[in-house]
C-alpha cells in the first residue's frame, strides 16, 4: 500500500462490488495471509516457501513466516521443505455454511424442487469469476453429473453462472467477456465472445438459462434466478442432469416450471 493518508481509500484484490474501504482500516497481513491459502489449488498441491510466494508476490522468508504461522494453526501442514494444506481449511467454508442464512433457508425449498423434478437441485451464488454450490438436495446417483456441496466452476460454463453473469449491465458485462477469454473444456464449449454474448443476453431476456456440454459432455443445467421480496437477484436455482436422457426441449418443458413455482414462492421469505 503506497497511501498513507487514513482517507484514501484502497481496493484490495480489485474485488468487483467490493465496499470502499479507507486505508487506515486496511490491514495488508491479512491480505496476504488469506492469499497464501488460496495459493494451493489442483495444480500447486503441495509447495515450497519459494513457490508460494512467487505465486503471491512475496519473497521466500516472508512466504514462509506466513507458512509457518499457518502450521501452527493447523491449517497448514509441512515435512521441511514443502507445505500443503490440511483439512481444518474446511472450517473455514464451513463457517459460512452454517452460519449464512440462505443456505439453511432454502433446504425445504430445494428438496421440493428434487421431488418435482427428480434432479439434483441447487442454490448457488457468483463469488468473483466464479459460481459456488452454497446449498444442495438430490439423490447421488447423478453425482458424476453434478456438484458437491462448496464446489466452484468458471461462471460461464453453467447454467446458474450465466444466469447470474446475465443480469450484470451491458457496459459491465462487456467489460466482464473483453478480460475473461473463454476456456475450452469440450467441444461444445462457447469460444466465442460475441457468441457467449448473445446468449447472456438472450438468457436475461427470457429469465432463464439452459447449459449444455460446456464443462462436462455429459451434462446438462438449467437454473432460474431467485430474487428477494425487493426484485434483487440473491442467487440461482438450478438442476443438474445427464445429457442423454431426454431431449433439451422435452427437460426444460419437465423441469423449468418447477423451478420458477419454486423461486416464486421463496421470493417473499428472503
Amino acid at each position: 500500500m503506497t497511501s498513507t493518508h487514513p482517507t484514501d481509500s484502497v481496493k484490495p484484490g480489485e474485488r468487483p462490488g467490493a465496499p470502499p474501504l479507507l486505508a487506515r482500516d486496511w490491514i495488508a497481513g491479512l491480505e496476504r495471509g488469506v492469499a497464501l491459502l488460496e495459493a494451493f489449488d489442483e495444480a500447486h498441491q503441495r509447495m515450497t516457501a519459494s513457490e508460494v510466494g512467487k505465486r503471491i508476490g512475496l519473497t521466500r522468508t516472508a512466504a514462509r513466516r506466513y507458512l509457518l504461522t499457518w502450521q501452527h494453526l493447523g491449517f497448514v501442514a509441512g515435512d521441511g521443505k514443502l507445505f500443503w494444506l490440511t483439512p481444518r481449511v474446511l472450517r473455514l467454508g464451513q463457517a459460512y455454511l452454517e452460519s449464512a442464512r440462505l443456505p439453511r433457508l432454502v433446504q425445504p425449498y430445494l428438496q421440493r424442487v428434487t421431488n418435482g423434478t427428480a434432479e439434483t437441485a441447487y442454490l448457488s451464488v457468483l463469488d468473483g469469476d466464479e459460481i459456488v454450490f452454497i446449498a444442495r438436495n438430490g439423490p447421488n446417483r447423478n453425482m458424476n453429473t453434478g456438484y458437491v456441496l462448496g464446489a466452484r466452476a468458471p461462471a460461464q460454463l453453467t447454467a446458474a453462472g450465466m444466469l447470474l453473469l446475465a443480469q450484470r449491465p451491458d457496459a459491465e458485462l462487456r467489460r466482464w467477456l473483453d478480460t475473461h477469454p473463454p476456456t475450452i473444456f469440450t467441444p461444445h464449449t462457447i469460444a466465442s465472445l460475441e457468441r457467449l454474448w448473445l446468449e447472456l443476453v438472450r438468457f436475461r431476456a427470457q429469465d432463464w438459462a439452459l447449459s449444455e456440454q460446456q464443462l462436462d459432455l455429459n451434462s446438462r443445467g438449467i437454473a432460474v434466478p431467485l430474487r428477494d421480496r425487493h426484485g434483487a437477484v440473491a442467487g440461482a436455482l438450478s438442476i443438474t442432469m445427464p445429457i442423454g436422457r431426454e431431449k433439451s426441449e422435452d427437460a426444460v418443458a419437465r423441469t423449468l416450471p418447477v423451478l420458477r413455482e419454486t423461486a416464486q414462492v421463496m421470493r417473499d421469505l428472503i
